[in-house]
């Protein structure tokens, strides 16, 4: 464990010094494409997995974790180069186009002209985020303040990220808010001292598991606003 769980109160009582927000599920709609093809991947392996088990046991971690977990469960070691491999497979099933999560573009520009700071810190590579955004249509939004697990030591569920990116933007942890949707991603944000709001707008999203692990749990962007105190 990593910290003790705590539950966060919400609302806020003022706007946040800076808003936190993971990527993948938070801002752009991936995770389904991402993990129907991990999925077809894995029992080509020789893992029998379903795309509700990928969600549950791989939401929000890297894929060098990813990596460890199958090594474990089929008793071999993979191609030296299966990250690499798998995102690659990853990038090409995007390409039919990645939508943004509902609302979410409306919520930055909101906080952009409220002049409200935020940033993106993610579990994916730099390549993965601006392709992703991109396809979107939200990197001009953020493409100045994007950060990744490969600027740190260690990834989700340790706060290095989270700590690295708050530092970077100028701001203490306890001032920051993190949107999160993932457990690690909430584990991260706890752990860093940082007030957590876990985003279950995609039906797979595990809302119990969220606020079990001290979040507070919403489920449609439009509301995001007002929990943030800029609304």
């Amino acid at each position: 464990m990593l910290t003790d769980k705590v539950s966060m109160a919400f609302p806020l009582s003022a706007p946040p010094s800076l808003v936190i927000f993971d990527c993948d599920g938070v801002l752009v709609d991936t995770e389904t494409i991402a993990n129907r093809m991990l999925v077809r991947v894995l029992v080509d392996e020789g893992l029998s997995i379903t795309y509700e088990e990928s969600r549950r046991l791989f939401l929000g971690k890297t894929m060098e974790a990813v990596m460890a977990h199958v090594e474990r469960e089929i008793g071999r070691p993979l191609r030296t180069d299966w990250v690499d491999f798998i995102r690659d497979e990853t990038l090409k099933a995007f390409s039919v186009g990645i939508e943004a999560v509902p609302h979410v573009r409306d919520v930055l520009l909101a906080l952009k002209a409220r002049k409200i700071p935020y940033c993106v810190a993610s579990s994916g590579k730099f390549e993965k985020m601006r392709f992703t955004l991109g396809s979107s249509g939200l990197l001009p939004l953020v493409d100045d303040v994007l950060f990744s697990f490969e600027q740190v030591g260690r990834g989700k569920p340790w706060p290095d990220l989270f700590l690295f990116a708050a530092k970077s933007m100028g701001f203490a942890p306890a001032s920051c808010v993190v949107i999160e949707d993932s457990l690690p991603g909430v584990q991260a944000a706890v752990a860093a001292g940082m007030p957590v709001l876990g985003y279950a707008g995609d039906p797979h999203t595990d809302a119990d598991g969220l606020a079990q692990e001290g979040a507070y749990v919403f489920s449609d962007m439009n509301e995001l606003l007002g929990l943030l105190k800029v609304a």
